[in-house]
């Protein structure tokens, strides 16, 4: 899969409209209850560019993005602004903010997450895009440095101690992210005369599994 590693323009993206999708399967049975199960173990998100544009300026930045990326072809980074960062959106990124796994004295990699939780409901979710330089990282509280004690595979969301975390103790993270997506159409249909009038093109946006 081509995966191009850039980001989305942010002026453009701040103005969509869009969210997580899951995929439920409801069974009514006979008695009139159901049987509910899903194929998804993780929520797929969508958006629409296209109620981020304000200018023409902003229409032209959107098609040479779209040839760039060949249409549906090449996936990109994508910021979505109502849910970025592992802390809460009005907050700073922080050491802790996520518990990402526990040392064993010998595993020194750790794959990047951000759980969401509500009542008895936890859901963890992969991040495999972090923006570069906002990762920061804590052993058992004790903060540690990039290049001076991790790495980060900015690519792929794997945290690389260089001397791994002794058992039991929690390995913890803050970190910005991107969405890894594609458009989810070979077209862009704009017309002048239709925006000038308040009409905005559609522009879908799928993420991708990777």
């Amino acid at each position: 899969m081509s995966f191009h590693e850039v980001q989305f323009p942010t002026t453009i993206s701040f103005g969509s409209f869009g969210g997580p999708e899951r995929r439920t399967e409801i069974v009514t049975l006979s008695n009139g209850y159901e049987e509910r199960s899903t194929p998804w173990a993780h929520s797929k998100r969508r958006y629409d560019a296209g109620l981020g544009m304000r200018s023409l300026d902003d229409i032209a930045d959107l098609i040479a993005f779209f040839e760039a990326r060949a249409g549906r072809l090449h996936g990109f980074r994508w910021k979505d602004w109502g849910d970025f960062k592992s802390c809460l959106p009005s907050q700073e990124v922080g050491f802790n903010d996520q518990v990402i796994g526990i040392g064993d004295g010998q595993q020194r990699e750790f794959a990047l997450s951000k759980s969401y939780i509500s009542g008895e409901g936890r859901y963890t979710r992969p991040i495999c895009k972090p923006v570069i330089g906002s990762v920061v990282a804590a052993i058992q509280g004790e903060p540690q440095f990039e290049a001076r004690h991790f790495e980060v595979e900015s690519r792929t969301g794997l945290l690389n101690f260089l001397r791994p975390p002794a058992s039991g103790l929690d390995v913890t993270a803050g970190f910005e992210f991107d969405v890894p997506v594609r458009f989810d159409a070979d077209i862009i249909e704009t017309s002048l005369a239709h925006f000038e009038a308040g009409e905005l093109p559609r522009v879908p946006v799928i993420e991708l599994r990777l």
